[in-house]
């Protein structure tokens, strides 16, 4: 007895380089395929990624070194102490992009389903969340991120142009 009418609506999201990688070649996030679920993201400059090991290591030579050194458990504001002082923290991830979102919306950021499997790469947070006021941050430009953690006991290499995540 009624019609139903079905209204979208599609949510408007624009994707720009960064400005430090506006002259380097590196694809625009995008769908491979009809249905993907995100679009990919792509590594914009060669990095590094220490193992897991390497970073433990310098955050336990950090806590030793320390006069309070306590055993057992440490609060969130001297864990941070240690990491900073340490430096042993999850490695960034350029992709050189930011994006333009519509009011209300976010971008969730995964890994591929390869890396922890395959790569044993992680993402530090989980999942990265977006905010759509992150654009233009003046500290960044808004610029897109993921944290990697490396679980193998190896140095990771990633170059201009792998593949990392999704959007």
């Amino acid at each position: 007895p009624y019609n139903m009418i079905e209204i979208r609506r599609y949510t408007i999201m624009r994707f720009e380089k960064v400005k430090r990688f506006k002259n380097v070649d590196i694809p625009m996030p995008e769908r491979k395929t009809a249905k993907a679920a995100g679009y990919d993201f792509v590594v914009a400059e060669d990095i590094v990624i220490p193992s897991y090991q390497e970073q433990w290591d310098k955050l336990l030579r950090e806590f030793m070194n320390r006069k309070d050194m306590e055993w057992g458990p440490v609060n969130l504001a001297k864990l941070g102490d240690y990491s900073k002082a340490s430096k042993a923290k999850p490695t960034l991830v350029s992709t050189g992009m930011k994006a333009y979102l519509d009011e209300g919306k976010y971008l969730e950021l995964s890994v591929r389903s390869s890396c922890p499997l395959k790569y044993w790469l992680i993402l530090a947070n989980g999942v990265g969340i977006i905010d759509g006021d992150y654009v233009d941050n003046p500290d960044n430009e808004g610029e897109i991120f993921f944290q990697f953690i490396n679980l193998s006991p190896f140095p990771i290499a990633l170059y201009k142009g792998d593949v990392i995540g999704q959007g």
